[in-house]
Formats: structure tokens, sequence, C-alpha cells
């Protein structure tokens, strides 16, 4: 795990100090060691931030060049079965003397045997990397499977430059810091900034399984939007990994026996769990309670020779303690467990350092509570094991079930009847919804009226199924713009048209997973982990894993009691399924209350008249009145506000 960037320019000679200053903020990522690597003829230079993993000498020091000395790669990241890869070199003749045991050198072996997208298909891993290749005159760049790790990329007046976050990039000489209002208009909305998009105009993500091919010449090619895979130019892009087509094979082959899935899918998770507890440093797990990190930590301790470090934090806020949880599937599976519980002044101390960790406007307020965790767990391991993915992969969230059926719902309405019907009871006050609930037997919470007359709006607005689930995960749908300058809204999450034959429930946990996982979810603990010098792995991710997870039947996923069924039978035979007996919770902190509270004054001073029209991005009195509701309790609008305060405090 580490941090890369380099630049590449045919207009002035690329020096070492560009290089150096490159990877400068990139310190906490790397914080053992650095690298810098320049050409003789001042074409392009690489630079690397380390982390030590593996092989901690200097046998593993980047960015390192290929023995047969066409190759040079800076690497960030992890190739799991590194190990396998070297084997097959081997036994095929194509090893190099090998100067150490790092996966970076065998990578790089890989990438000088078979080609780079050969080697990107063989290895199992995250990662990004930036690879020059003297003989072509080229530079790739490329990406892991699902976006563990991030690479933004981009053309600046210094050249063609790369880097593990933003800051590099922006700190070139002569940069402009444009802000991209497509992008600032998809992050109020969804909270993140998707690939390929960043905060920055001319600044772009590269996305998830893909490699670009920038030629020697290319440095000058400065494209108005992200070069698109199979688009025809001087700078290619190519999709060397796509999931619908792990999707669309798994629904060909599908499992429909239970007990079948469940001894594949736990030889596929505990071969995964056992390639990442390799390391030479000390490994431990991120243990929530939850379905997902429970399983994880269980599998990991179940090949451990001894207790595996498990941690949590906890809240003492009422409803926002899952600690006590953790603590009992501690005791339960053996683990050397370690709580802390953090107090609110620890949590918002946090706040003020959210723009810098994040390095671009990022607006999942779990980022405080992961930060802390993962601060937490530095101080015993370098390595920590995380449970995300299974929702995605599993059908973990309520939206996969909920919007479906909100679909299936809304079509049974004869068509003459379905708008008039619609718009009626989406009329209907919030309150009169709480007192049918009520009447009903139910024990709604305090938003279910509101929740239940938004949600009927949205499908009475909704003409097509992919325009429902964009306006239902729009925080400001149905709403005026929040912004000044009215940006042309696109749809922001389309389901796959190859996937159009398949259930409507799988085709939204693959939009989730190539677009809220990489965006979101793994974006959130990459930033919050390497914060602090800690490397995070995903066994959920490893394509085996993924591969089983497409092949499960919707029966097998979402079963009789909601989504994740196949997860929680397996968990169940390593955990007792008491422990489990309990509602889903999200990593969450109260920030909402906070925002009325110990928080009013800071978010005022961002969400003020005057420093909300001083970027001239917002409409004032949009925003200034969702902020009114949400004082007043007329309204929780914490994840909107929580958006417009992320960016207001980044952008100062």
């Amino acid at each position: 795990m580490c941090g890369i960037a380099g630049l590449m320019s045919s207009r002035a000679p690329v020096e070492s100090q560009h290089i150096a200053g490159m990877i400068a903020p990139l310190e906490p990522r790397g914080p053992d060691g650095a690298g810098i690597w320049v050409a003789d003829d001042g074409g392009i230079g690489l630079g690397h931030r380390r982390l030590s993993i593996l092989d901690l000498s200097e046998a593993g020091r980047q960015p390192m060049e290929s023995v047969c000395g066409r190759y040079v790669l800076t690497f960030n990241g992890e190739i799991y079965n590194f190990a396998a890869l070297r084997d097959r070199l081997e036994g095929e003749g194509a090893a190099p003397p090998w100067k150490g045991h790092s996966d970076t050198e065998v990578l790089l072996a890989a990438i000088a045997a078979w080609g780079l997208r050969s080697a990107l298909e063989r290895a199992e891993g995250m990662f990004a990397l930036g690879l020059w290749d003297r003989e072509q005159r080229t530079l790739s760049l490329a990406r892991d499977r699902f976006g563990e790790k991030p690479l933004y990329y981009g053309w600046t007046p210094a050249g063609f430059a790369f880097a593990s976050t933003l800051a590099p990039i922006a700190g070139l000489s002569g940069f402009e810091r444009s802000i991209e209002l497509q992008a600032l208009s998809v992050l109020l909305a969804r909270a993140y900034v998707p690939a390929p998009l960043s905060i920055y105009r001319g600044v772009f993500k590269l996305e998830p399984g893909c490699l670009l091919v920038v030629p020697e010449s290319g440095d000058r090619h400065c494209p108005a939007k992200a070069p698109e895979p199979g688009q025809s130019g001087p700078v290619r892009v190519e999709r060397w990994f796509d999931y619908a087509e792990v999707v669309l094979a798994g629904a060909a082959d599908p499992i429909v026996d239970e007990a079948e899935a469940l001894d594949l899918l736990e030889k596929a998770l505990a071969g995964a769990v056992s390639r990442q507890l390799v390391a030479d440093v000390p490994v431990g797990t991120f243990l929530s309670g939850g379905i997902d990190s429970s399983l994880v930590t269980a599998l990991a301790q179940r090949q451990s020779g001894r207790a595996v470090r498990s941690f949590t934090i906890g809240f003492t806020e009422a409803g926002f303690d899952e600690a006590v949880h953790a603590r009992k599937v501690a005791a339960a599976i053996g683990t050397d467990h370690t709580e802390l519980y953090v107090t609110p002044e620890e949590a918002r101390e946090v706040i003020p350092r959210l723009p810098a960790m994040y390095d671009e406007p990022f607006a999942d307020s779990s980022q405080i509570p992961t930060h802390l965790v993962s601060r937490l767990a530095r101080t015993e391991v370098t390595v920590a094991l995380s449970g995300d993915a299974g929702d995605e992969l599993f059908g973990g969230y309520t939206r996969h079930v909920q919007i479906p059926w909100l679909w299936r719902w809304r079509e049974r309405i004869p068509g003459p009847l379905r708008q008039p019907l619609l718009r009626t009871a989406g009329g209907i006050p919030a309150s009169a919804w709480q007192v049918m609930a009520r009447a009903a037997g139910r024990s709604p919470s305090p938003q279910f009226g509101h929740r239940t007359r938004h949600a009927l709006r949205m499908v009475a607005g909704s003409q097509r199924f992919d325009a429902l689930l964009d306006s239902f995960l729009d925080d400001w749908a149905l709403r005026p713009d929040p912004l000044a300058e009215k940006v042309r809204r696109q749809a922001r999450l389309a389901l796959d048209p190859r996937l159009a034959a398949l259930p409507r429930e799988t085709a939204l946990m693959h939009v989730d997973t190539v677009s809220y996982l990489p965006g979101d979810i793994l974006t959130k603990l990459d930033r919050a982990a390497m914060a602090t010098g800690l490397e995070t792995r995903v066994p959920f991710l490893d394509p085996t894993v993924a591969g089983v997870a497409a092949r499960m039947s919707p029966q097998l996923r979402f079963g009789e009691g909601g989504g994740k069924h196949v997860l929680k039978q397996l968990l169940y035979s390593h955990v007792p399924a008491g422990l489990f007996d309990r509602p889903k919770a999200g990593f969450a902190i109260p920030v909402g209350p906070w925002l009325r509270g110990p928080l009013r004054f800071w978010a005022e001073d961002l969400l003020a008249p005057q420093a909300l029209a001083r970027s001239g991005l917002f409409d004032v009195a949009v925003i200034r009145e969702r902020w009114s509701r949400h004082l007043s309790g007329r309204e929780d609008a914490t994840q909107p506000l929580w958006a417009v305060l992320m960016f207001q405090a980044w952008h100062s």
C-alpha cells in the first residue's frame, strides 16, 4: 500500500524536484520511504511513497525497473496471488534472477513475460499503477477490478500527470482549480464524485478495471472529457475487466442448491481471507458485529494459529453503539479484541481534517467512525481486513428489494388511473401516514411519513425504472436545484442494458457494485485508513468470491428474511445466529442532531448567505431554506446538508 505519482512532458524536462513535490502530499499513504525515477532525457518521471508490507528490505523499493530494462513501474496495492504467479513464471522459464520477495517484483516480471494486460488478468489483488515502456515510449495506467485503489490523471500546463490523490496534480505549476459543475451536481445528489469525473475540470479518475495508454506525445492531448473505452485517438482506454460479464456468466450458470452455494462460498471466501492474511507486518480485522465483518473475522480466526486482533469503536449515544454486539461476536469467535468508546468531542475533532484527508469533497458521514477505527487499529497492526462489499455482492441494501417492489406495485395500477392515484397518495400529509402506520399496529420511525410521501411522489414522476432508481438515491430529487448555474441533469445511475433480461434485483446489485462501491464505500475506506498509514484489504472483492456471488440465484441472496441470506447461513455455521437477531445498522454517528446542537455554529459559518454566495456556485435561497427546515425539525436533511458542508469546508 503506497502512494504513486508521475509526470510526462514534451514541453520542458521533468526534473527530480518536480516529482519530489508531487509525492510530498502522499507521505501519509507511504510513511516508510520515498523513491524517484526520472528518464535520462527528462521526458517522464515517476514517484513513489512506500508503506512497507511485503519485503521490507531495499529490494522492494520503487519505482522499480525490470531486469530486461524495458519497463519502469510505480505501484500501489497488493497482489495476493503473487506466490502462485512467481511459481508460474519459474515453471515457464520466464522468471528473472529474483532480488527479493515483493509482489511488485513479481508483477513487473509478469508484465515483462506476458504483457501488461495479460499480467493484470492473472493478478488477484487491489492496485493502481503507472508503467513506462521504454521500447514503445508509452505510459500505461491501470486500476484494479473493483476500484479499491484510487488513480487520478489529467492534462496540466506542466504535462500529463497522474497520482493516487488530487493534491499532487493540483499542486503542479499553472494548474487552474476550476470546479467541474457536473461533478459538483452529482456530489450533492450522491455524496461522492463518481469516476471518471473529479471535482476539478480536466482531471479524471480512471475507472475500475480499466487501462489507459498515453503515448510520449500524448501529454498535449488535453481532451474536454475523459477518454472512453474503445474510443479512437492518441490516448486510448480499454476495459481489461468487466463485472457485467461476470454477472452474465453467473446468470447463465446459476447455483440454486443452498448446500452447494454454502460449500463454494466458504471455500472461495476462506481462500481469499487466507491470501490476504499474508504480510511481513501485523494483520488484524475490523469487527463491527455485523454480518460481513463477523464472517471475515471468523474465517480469519479459523485459519490463524493465534488469536486474531480485532477492532471496533463505540459511541455512548443511544442507537449508535454497535460495540456491544462486536464484543459478543469477538468472544464467540475467540479474537484478541480491542474496543474504544469515542466521545462526541473526539468524533467532532476529526471533522476539520476531513477536507485534507479526502482531497476532494466527500460526504458520507460514516467517514468519521471509519477513520477513528482505522486510527485505533493502527496502534497495533499495519494491515486490517474489512467486511466491505458484502452488501453489493449479496443484496444487503433494502433498495435492492424496495425499488423493484415499488415498480411492480406501480405497474399493477391500471394505466389511466396510475398518475392520478399516485399523485393523490403522494399529496397525503406525512403526519397522516404516521397515524395510518400506528393504526396498522406498526411503530414507525419519526421520518416514516416523510419517506413514504417522498417515495410515492418519486414513483409518480418516473416513467422508466432507471429514472426511479436515479431519483430514489438523489438527495435533491423533487426539489429546486441547489446550484446557481443549472447543470443538465444526466441519468447518474443507469442500469447496464446488457443485464435487461435479468431480475431487476440483480441489475441493481450490479450498478451498486460498479458505482456506489468504488465511489463511496471504497473511497471512504481507503482515505480514512491511509490517513493513518493503515492498509485495508477487502476479501469479498476477491475475483473468485465475486464469481461465486454472481452465480447465486435471487432466492439464495434474498431468501425469506431480506438480503444476504446465504452469507447469514454461512456465518451461522461459525457464530451463534442469536448474536445477529437485530435490525441492520450502518456504521453511523448522530450527525443530524449534532448539526442542530454542538456543530450548529460551525455549520452556520459555512452555510451563511455570504459564505454560500462567495463561490457563486450555489442557489443560496434553496440551501438556506433546507437548512432552516432541518434546524426546526420539520425535515431530517442531514445527508444533503452534509454534502454542501463538506464541499464548503473543502473549497474554503
